[in-house]
């Protein structure tokens, strides 16, 4: 095994870890709301905090990896995160509890870009595809084992293991690293952009702010509107802030490759769809069909089968369709099991669902393991940085609005429809989004990314 693979699994522990610390935490909100003697809607701050959190501070991973080295962020995101994991599990009162989730939150905003563009900002094109891969593993198999995982740790264990489970992980990938990863060359002079962070920090948090509070109810619906537009309109002086400032937080050249512009643009419409699905189908079943949390949850375990079960076999069908043809292929699958799920019955044959979940699923893995490869795929080496970055804020937007914005679809549809003809017009509603990729994807160069797939 070369030593380029032994960092990229190294990586990919590291974000394993932050992913399914995010995912995980979910299952154990109604026995810590009873341990700490708080409402449902307080102890959801848990999740909310922490995203928002890591939405404000992943602007700021690529100037300190520039300013202080990316192996050196790296080990002490790790640290910050695997002792912040100790105290969260030790927390006397909630708000303790709350305090270390945001640095939590903070310490993977820092973890996740800096170990990706360890592993591929160096990556010649040829291996692009293949160090991807190892990178991806981690977004498809954390959420999978998540809620069986922490099901079964909150059944038989308590909720405070959920978080302990970092720490040997923690632990042992910042001893490798200290002796794995070369140290790389910092730049004293890297110029930091306070106005730039500012003004991203609260456009981030703007947007998902509002989406939080949209899930809320109606009443909430103009509070959330009206941050959600701040966001946007936020979003345009950012922008014009970093194409004329002189040393901008990161850069935005790499939005006129196009291979990279589809892949924020595309590929957050992709990700606000399937990032969404789990979820959906998860209340359409427990809600429409009355299932209980554990017969709904082994039906949508089937989308997460989909993400594993394709997944040795993505880099094999992106060489053969191109990154073209493989993105139209993975559409074509959300969009035919978004629609196919609308017209599902409580007498429905049970396996069909499983396998339209599946199906699903297939669709989403080959979807984003085309898109990773594709967005670095002509990005020369010196702008890994600043494309990591944007890339990277593009992904925790996108990924944060899914639910959100699903949830308010469904609320705003039921004071028109039924209950059940709401949630089915939803299912259709996901299959839709996949509109606008198909069309700027059919559009691109048959060959596009050719130089990673030869």
């Amino acid at each position: 095994m070369t030593k380029d693979i032994k960092i990229a699994l190294l990586m990919a522990a590291s974000l394993f870890m932050e992913i399914l610390d995010g995912t995980i935490v979910t299952t154990a909100l109604p026995t810590m709301a009873q341990d700490f003697r708080t409402s449902p809607a307080t102890i959801a701050l848990m999740v909310s905090v922490y995203l928002i959190t890591v939405a404000i501070f992943i602007p700021l991973s690529g100037w300190m990896a520039r300013r202080f080295g990316k192996k050196r962020i790296w080990i002490i995101a790790v640290g910050l995160f695997t002792l912040s994991s100790l105290c969260s599990a030790l927390a006397p009162t909630f708000a303790f509890l709350l305090l270390m989730r945001i640095v939590q939150g903070i310490s993977g905003a820092l973890m996740v870009p800096t170990a990706r563009l360890i592993v591929l900002e160096k990556t010649p094109p040829s291996r692009l595809l293949t160090m991807v891969g190892y990178l991806t593993w981690p977004a498809l198999i954390a959420p999978a084992i998540a809620p069986l995982f922490g099901g079964f740790i909150v059944t038989y264990w308590s909720w405070h293991w959920i978080f302990l489970i970092n720490i040997p992980i923690g632990l042992i990938s910042a001893f490798i690293g200290i002796k794995l990863i070369d140290t790389d060359q910092v730049s004293n002079r890297a110029a930091f952009d306070f106005l730039g962070f500012i003004e991203v920090a609260c456009l981030s948090g703007a947007i998902l702010t509002g989406a939080e509070l949209a899930t809320r109810g109606k009443e909430y619906w103009f509070s959330a509107s009206g941050l959600i537009v701040l966001g946007v309109i936020l979003g345009f002086i950012v922008f014009n802030h970093l194409k004329q400032a002189a040393h901008p937080l990161f850069s935005l050249d790499s939005l006129k490759i196009t291979s990279f512009r589809v892949c924020q643009t595309g590929g957050s419409v992709l990700w606000l769809s399937v990032g969404a699905m789990p979820y959906l189908l998860t209340v359409f079943l427990q809600t429409v069909f009355q299932w209980s949390a554990v017969k709904a949850g082994s039906y949508v375990l089937f989308i997460f089968v989909g993400n594993i079960g394709i997944k040795p076999f993505t880099n094999f069908i992106i060489r053969n369709l191109g990154y073209r043809g493989a993105l139209l292929s993975s559409f074509g699958m959300v969009f035919a099991a978004s629609f196919a799920l609308a017209f599902i019955q409580i007498n429905t044959w049970p396996a069909w669902i499983m396998f339209l979940a599946f199906v699903s699923g297939v669709g989403r893995s080959l979807a984003l393991t085309a898109y990773n490869g594709l967005s670095f795929s002509e990005v020369e080496p010196q702008h890994r940085n600043s494309a990591n970055t944007l890339n990277s804020v593009t992904s925790i937007l996108s990924q944060g609005m899914g639910i959100s914005l699903i949830t308010v679809i469904a609320n705003l549809l039921q004071h028109f429809y039924p209950m059940t003809v709401a949630y089915e017009l939803c299912f259709a509603f996901l299959g839709l989004l996949m509109i606008y990729p198909v069309i700027e994807v059919f559009f691109l160069p048959k060959h596009i990314g050719q130089a990673t797939i030869n």
